[in-house]
């Protein structure tokens, strides 16, 4: 007698009668982080992919998490989890086990699953491409693999081609192929997480021909992911956007210069990638010698021209959900024109063309939610990094 009962896939697919000899496979699902993709960018380009994404599907214009870089939120988004769970309060913290500055990028740091785990608990296999490294090197814990054009194999390069300059707009092109080379050769993977750079945005305001171009040919490659996986749910969100600054502060060097000198300061914005932004950012972690200081360099601090805030640890963690011991004694915000990092002197104005992120001025993002049955009501969906975080529970 064949017997026949019912199966809720937690994918979010919908609630389906089978028998036991056939189960219907999952509903596929490719999440899409489009690094430094605010909602400028978006309004400013031809991208009618999207346009359509909006209207069918769900369509929110939501904050994104601070720091405004791309490690916290990639690894939220990641992770469905806070910084003040998953540990990764920035690009860059400081290691007081060493005493230096070390760059986020190891997932030893990531204290939370990733969705690519909680995905393999239902037998679900997940692949990971990203424009960066670093992303692959923090995230990929569960996938069946991962795969980033600055360490691509000759295999992959035989596949696709030559791999284009990380500081390119065309790298994004060419993981975008990686994709759809994946997604029509390899049935075998469920979830797709497409990780593209936001160099494009560093270098084109959201008004500029290359930065117009460049989102259209992104928008392309949605319209061929549609195509190719056409039952597939598709989501996409972003970590930042990205603005135009004006002047840096070397805030170790301010203080030196008032003798009151601190341990270090560290930009949340520093990673290697530093064409895009030379590591200045709009937030910075500062560790103090000796914690009787505090009150009087608060305010020294919070007396320099283009610092908008000034909070202590507690408050900062409290305020913006991060980790209390990745974070400095005391965090500092600039404002809409001001970034933090190390210079040759306190102050250094910043050319026209200069643009980064990391501030809250940054922390406003698109999200899309298309074609996911038993998705959440549009609601659930506050943040960048609850896009896929009811997925796999």
């Amino acid at each position: 007698m064949i017997i026949f009962f019912s199966i809720l896939f937690l994918s979010g697919t919908e609630k389906t009668t089978v028998n036991e000899e056939r189960i219907i496979p999952q509903q596929k699902v490719i999440i899409i982080m489009m690094d430094g993709f605010g909602e400028a960018y978006y309004r400013s380009s031809d991208m009618p992919t999207l346009n359509f994404m909006e209207k069918q599907g769900i369509f929110k214009v939501v904050k994104s998490l601070m720091p405004s870089v791309t490690n916290v939120n990639n690894a939220s988004i990641c992770t469905g989890e806070l910084p003040e769970k998953n540990g990764i309060t920035g690009n860059s913290f400081y290691n007081a086990a060493t005493g230096t500055e070390d760059f986020m990028e190891d997932d030893s740091l990531l204290l939370s699953p990733t969705i690519f785990e909680r995905a393999g608990k239902k037998g679900i296999n997940s692949a990971l491409f990203s424009s960066k490294k670093k992303s692959v090197s923090l995230l990929s814990r569960g996938t069946l693999f991962s795969l980033s054009p600055e360490t691509a194999s000759q295999e992959w390069v035989n596949k696709i081609g030559a791999v284009p300059p990380i500081y390119s707009r065309e790298v994004n092109y060419w993981l975008m192929d990686a994709a759809l080379y994946s997604m029509k050769h390899d049935s075998s993977i469920g979830l797709f997480y497409i990780h593209i750079t936001d160099y494009p945005m560093h270098t084109w305001a959201p008004e500029e021909t290359e930065s117009k171009e460049h989102l259209n040919k992104i928008d392309q490659y949605i319209a061929r992911i549609r195509e190719a996986e056409p039952n597939a749910m598709i989501l996409v969100t972003a970590d930042h956007t990205v603005n135009h600054k004006e002047r840096c502060i070397d805030i170790e060097k301010a203080c030196i210069n008032r003798r009151m000198p601190i341990k270090i300061a560290i930009s949340a914005e520093r990673d290697k990638y530093v064409k895009h932004h030379r590591g200045f950012g709009g937030t910075s972690y500062v560790y103090l010698n000796n914690k009787k200081d505090l009150p009087e360099i608060q305010k020294l601090i919070k007396g320099l021209k283009g610092v908008e805030e000034v909070l202590t640890r507690d408050a900062a963690a409290k305020k913006f959900h991060l980790m209390p011991g990745r974070i400095g004694d005391l965090v500092v915000f600039g404002d809409e024109k001001t970034v933090f990092g190390n210079l040759d002197t306190e102050y250094e104005k910043l050319p026209g063309n200069y643009r980064t992120h990391g501030s809250v001025y940054e922390a406003s993002v698109p999200l899309f939610v298309y074609n996911a049955q038993d998705a959440p009501t549009a609601d659930f969906f506050f943040s960048n990094y609850k896009i896929a975080a009811w997925l796999y529970r």
